[in-house]
C-alpha cells in the first residue's frame, strides 16, 4: 500500500499538508515495499449518522456487525493522559477520572509548570488529598520539559520514581505551554540522557510556526521534528500523544517498536465540522483540532485494531464554561464524567468490544512495562444520558456529550 500516492487521500489538501505526508511516506515507503501488509484495510464501508457533535458512526460494514453482549468485564484501565488540574477543579475532577482508571499520567502543564522533583511531590500530594474516600488511584507525574531542564536531576528524579516521563510541549502550542521547548535540538543532551536510561517521551506533536494551516499542524510536526528525533535516537522511547490525523496513525504503525500513541475518546467521536454546527462550539474546540473525516475513521481503526501501539489516553481538560464560552475561549474537551463508557460505545459500534481490553488495560502498561491491573470492572449495555454541567468554584464546566444519550454505562 502506498497511502499518500493516492488522489482520493490527499485531495483537498493544504500544499504543505500534502508536501509533509509525501516526505513521511518516504521514511517508510520500503517497508511497504518489502511486501509487509498494510496496518489496516485499503477500504472502509461505513454507514454515518447525525449527531450532535458532528458525524458518529454507525454499527459499521456488515463484516463487522457482531451480536454484542449485555456486559463487558475487562481488567480496570489506566489514563495514560490527562489533565487534574489543581486547587477547586482538581477536587471536582478528579474522582470522575479515579473511580475508572487505576492509574493515570497527571499532566504537568500547571501555573507554574511541574518541572522537578519538589513540584511533582507537592501536586502528587494535592492530588491524593483530594482523592475521595475508598477510590483507590495511584497517579503518575511528569516533569515539564524546558530549554533548560537539567538532564543529572530529571535522571535522578526518574530513578528515584518521582517522574514516571516527561513531557515536550513546544512553547505556545497549547494551555500552559509558554514555557515549554522553543527548539527540540536545544534539548538533544536532555533527550539523550532520557534515551540512555528509558524514560518515555511524552509529545503534544504540534508545530506553533503561524504560516502552517491548523488543520496541518500534527502532520507537519512528524515531518519536520518527530521524524528527525527518531532518526538520531531510534532507541528512544516516544508517545506521540492525542493524536489526530491518518498521518499519524500511518506513521506510528510504520515505526519501530519505541513509538507509540495515545487516542482521546473525543477524536473518535467529532470531526472538524463539530466546530461549526449551526455556529460556533466552543466546547468541540480543544488542542490539537479534531480533523477530517478520513482521520476520524483512521483513529477509530487503529484504536479499535488490537494494535500494541495504540492505547486509552482521555485527554480530559477541564475548563470553566465561562472560560470556554468567550471572545477567546480555552482549548480542552472534559471527557472524564462517561469517557470509559465513550470509548466502550465507539467499540461497539466498530464491532470490536472483544479487542477493548487490550486497548483500554492491556497496551499501555506494557508500552511503560508495568503490570497491568489485577482488580477488574464491568460495564453493562443500558441507556443513559450523559452528565450536564458539573458545579465548581462558583461557576460550572461541561463534560464532553453533556446531556447526549449513552449506550454502556459503567456498573
Amino acid at each position: 500500500m502506498q497511502p499518500f500516492q493516492n488522489a482520493d487521500i490527499i485531495r483537498d489538501r493544504g500544499a504543505a499538508h500534502i508536501a509533509a505526508e509525501r516526505r513521511i511516506f518516504d521514511l517508510y515507503a520500503a517497508h511497504n515495499a518489502g511486501g509487509h501488509d498494510s496496518l489496516f484495510p485499503a477500504t472502509i464501508r461505513a454507514a454515518t449518522l447525525s449527531h450532535g457533535w458532528g458525524l458518529v458512526s454507525a454499527p459499521v460494514c456488515a463484516e463487522k456487525k457482531r451480536v454484542s453482549p449485555e456486559t463487558l468485564t475487562i481488567r480496570r484501565p489506566d489514563d495514560w493522559h490527562v489533565h487534574l488540574r489543581d486547587g477547586a477543579m482538581l477536587k471536582t475532577v478528579l474522582p470522575y477520572t479515579a473511580r475508572q482508571f487505576a492509574r493515570a499520567v497527571a499532566m504537568p502543564n500547571l501555573n507554574p509548570p511541574v518541572t522537578n522533583a519538589a513540584a511533582a511531590t507537592a501536586y502528587r500530594e494535592r492530588i491524593m488529598a483530594a482523592l475521595p474516600a475508598g477510590l483507590r488511584f495511584t497517579p503518575l507525574m511528569t516533569a515539564y520539559l524546558t530549554d533548560a531542564t537539567d538532564p543529572d536531576e530529571l535522571a535522578r528524579d526518574f530513578a528515584d520514581g518521582v517522574f514516571a516521563a516527561a513531557k515536550l510541549y513546544p512553547a505556545h502550542a497549547t494551555t500552559n505551554s509558554a514555557l515549554g521547548v522553543t527548539d527540540i535540538r536545544k534539548i538533544d543532551h536532555v533527550l539523550e540522557r532520557m534515551a540512555a536510561i528509558g524514560m518515555p517521551l511524552l509529545v503534544h506533536g504540534e508545530v506553533t510556526d503561524p504560516e502552517i494551516d491548523i488543520f496541518d499542524r500534527e502532520a507537519v510536526f512528524i515531518e519536520r521534528v518527530l521524524a528527525p528525533l527518531i532518526a538520531r535516537l531510534p532507541t528512544r522511547k516516544i508517545v506521540l500523544e492525542h493524536i489526530t490525523t491518518r498521518t499519524a496513525v500511518d506513521f506510528v504503525g510504520s515505526a519501530g517498536p519505541d513509538l507509540a500513541a495515545t487516542v482521546t475518546a473525543h477524536h473518535l467521536v467529532i470531526n472538524r465540522n463539530a466546530l461549526f454546527l449551526g455556529g460556533l462550539r466552543p466546547h468541540a474546540y480543544c488542542l490539537p483540532v479534531a480533523k477530517r473525516e478520513q482521520d476520524r475513521l483512521a483513529l477509530r481503526r487503529a484504536a479499535t485494531s488490537g494494535n500494541a501501539k495504540f492505547f486509552l489516553g482521555t485527554d480530559s481538560a477541564p475548563h470553566p464554561v465561562k472560560d470556554k464560552e468567550c471572545d477567546c475561549g480555552c482549548a480542552g474537551i472534559f471527557s472524564a464524567p462517561a469517557a470509559l463508557e465513550i470509548y466502550a460505545q465507539v467499540f461497539a459500534e466498530e464491532g470490536a468490544l472483544d479487542r477493548f481490553e487490550t486497548f483500554a488495560s492491556l497496551n499501555g502498561p506494557r508500552f511503560y512495562g508495568l503490570a497491568p491491573n489485577d482488580e477488574t470492572l464491568t460495564l453493562r449495555r443500558e441507556r443513559w444520558t450523559a452528565p450536564k454541567d458539573v458545579a465548581v468554584d462558583g461557576g460550572a464546566v461541561r463534560p464532553f456529550l453533556a446531556g447526549q444519550p449513552l449506550d454502556w454505562r459503567l456498573g
